[in-house]
């Protein structure tokens, strides 16, 4: 796979010094669009950075152009709630795209508690020849018109605004963890720690509660819920999956409250491996449909598993992502790294899984070949064009010259956020503040 496009630092300016970044830089969620010509980013300062895929060179007709810098907003902005005096971060949770209707491009961001729906256009003319205003703005007297004129636009340079068409809020107690668009385009859900709310896009002052597992008591909650998503082609089908490593498919058919599910994936534990751990890296951090709507791809701490929706008993299969920090978790516990969220992907044609691990590691398990391959996204060994190298990690023993060692691994530098492009193998990989675009290499 080769490099398709330079990092950047947010402001557009290139980064050049990993420890120039603020906390504001680091990306925190990463989102192609249906066709894959738009690719979004989300960080922790709140802002939205859109990048366009240039079209094809005439030197090259086989050779799509790179990345670049489209559009980029200011998304959400620090709030504080005075009733409960809570301050609310402008960190972008996820974002999520429309199918696009016509010449503009729409997209849902999210942060803790607010959903926004953004409309990006395109802007080239702009009118002139105003009756009741002069060329700077300013209102003219009335009594000076003595001529009426005809209006015209006059082209100008190409401008790209976002605008926020709705703005979705006051319907979530906890931490907004997911937004998820429904196959109909007229509905979408949020989802917090205990509840999932569905709105219709067009209504703003009004969600319906879907599920809601907040006890009555909340000294006996056992569990939240971590993500959720619709089916991509069955508008009544949702799954959510929870910190206690179950996947619970509903249909909105049965009840106007899902809280019954239809069907429940859940594994149970191996009694041999029980440790004081189990509990938290079971917790599942992603949950995501196939394109096609049969498997279900849920990620937890140590493996990623493919569920077939006709059978709950057990998974289809099962991939370990870094089995080698199992001998790790005290320490991971320690400072945290532990509760970390990893997301995990579906290639265009479902074959291949994508995830991502530490040391700017990130995973992919080709479902055919049963073949897996670790690759590092870093500005050290990815230069423009270059070849991505696999690594591999040394758990003990002597260790080759090719190879890291477990215990040089570097926990700051994770991968928690990929995306991959919905028809060609091109992916994007957020390292910290740094994005990467790879795609397959090309002759």
């Amino acid at each position: 796979m080769d490099e398709e496009v330079d990092t950047r630092k947010i402001n557009n300016s290139f980064l050049r010094d990993h420890n120039y970044a603020t906390e504001a830089d680091i990306i925190s969620t990463v989102e192609f669009n249906s066709t894959g010509e738009l690719l979004a980013t989300g960080d922790q300062g709140g802002r939205v950075v859109v990048f366009q895929r240039e079209q094809e060179s005439k030197n090259q007709p086989h050779r799509r152009g790179e990345y670049n810098v489209y559009s980029t907003f200011q998304s959400h902005e620090p709030e504080f709630d005075y009733l409960k005096s809570l301050e609310i971060e402008e960190k972008i949770n996820k974002i999520r795209w429309l199918p696009q209707q016509n010449a503009a491009y729409f997209l849902l961001s999210t942060n803790d508690k607010t959903v926004k729906l953004w409309k990006i256009s395109e802007r080239d003319k702009r009118p002139e020849g105003y009756n009741l205003k002069d060329e700077e703005g300013r209102i003219r007297d009335p009594t000076t018109i003595t001529t009426l004129r005809v209006p015209v636009l006059r082209p100008m340079d190409l401008m790209v605004e976002a605008t926020p068409r709705r703005i979705f809020s006051n319907a979530h107690t906890y931490h907004i963890n997911s937004i998820s668009v429904n196959s109909d385009n007229e509905t979408y859900m949020s989802t917090d720690d205990l509840r999932i709310n569905l709105w219709n896009l067009e209504i703003t002052n009004r969600s319906f509660n879907i599920v809601d597992i907040k006890p009555a008591n909340m000294e006996e909650l056992t569990e939240v819920i971590t993500a959720a998503e619709f089916h991509p082609n069955q508008c009544n089908t949702f799954v959510y999956s929870s910190s206690k490593g179950s996947i619970r498919l509903c249909d909105m058919r049965t009840s106007a409250l899902c809280d019954n599910h239809s069907k429940l994936f859940e594994e149970p534990e191996d009694p041999s491996n029980r440790s004081f751990f189990s509990e938290i890296i079971s917790s599942i951090s992603d949950v995501k449909f196939s394109h096609s709507g049969r498997y279900l791809m849920t990620r937890d701490y140590l493996t990623v598993k493919v569920w077939d929706i006709n059978m709950e008993s057990k998974p289809l299969e099962t991939y370990q992502v870094h089995d080698y920090l199992r001998s790790k978790l005290c320490s991971l516990y320690e400072n945290d790294c532990i509760f970390d969220k990893f997301e995990c992907v579906w290639n265009g044609t479902d074959s291949v899984l994508m995830t991502g691990s530490y040391n700017n590691f990130f995973r992919m398990f080709d479902r055919n070949t049963k073949r897996d391959v670790t690759l590092e996204a870093s500005r050290e060994n990815s230069k423009p064009r270059a070849i991505l190298k696999p690594r591999k990690v040394c758990v003990g023993g002597k260790r080759r010259k090719d190879e890291i060692s477990v215990d040089s691994l570097d926990f700051s530098k994770k991968i928690l956020h990929t995306a991959w492009h919905p028809n060609e193998n091109i992916i994007a990989v957020a390292a910290t503040n740094n994005l990467y675009i790879f795609q397959d290499k090309v002759n």
